[in-house]
Parts: C-alpha cells; structure tokens; sequence
C-alpha cells in the first residue's frame, strides 16, 4: 500500500508529532526551572494531542483519495 501526502499536510503532521515529543521531552529535562520547563512541556503536549485528531484524519483521507484515483484491477 501507497501513501501520497501533500507537502502541507506531511508538515502538519511532522509538527504535531514534533510538539508532542519536545513536550515530553522538556518534561523529563533539567536545564529549565521546573515550573517554566512544565508549563512549556504541558502546552506542548496539548497541542500536540490537540492536533493529533486532524492529523490522523487527513493520512485517512489522503490514503482513500490515493485509492480512489487507483486503476481498478480486474
């Protein structure tokens, strides 16, 4: 199976995943005061989560749009 993905939403997708992993990451960090370093880690990591949903959904839709235009085979 194929995946194709436009530039914008593989960037989109990459960004999330990125958010989501520098979050966790600040979280277990130590060169940051901890009550800085948690309040940028939780925002991240909500973002990251936050977008995680449309992201998902456009890989779905991009897989099926890629099907779609598919010779069938007979």
């Amino acid at each position: 199976m194929k995946l194709v993905l436009r530039p914008q939403l593989f960037g989109f997708v990459v960004a999330t995943r990125a958010a989501l992993g520098f979050g966790l990451g600040l979280l277990v960090a130590s060169r940051i005061p901890e009550p800085r370093r948690r309040a940028i880690a939780l925002t991240l990591i909500g973002i990251g989560a936050a977008t995680t949903i449309p992201a998902v959904r456009g890989v779905l839709r991009s897989r099926r749009d890629v099907a779609a235009a598919l010779p069938q085979a007979v």
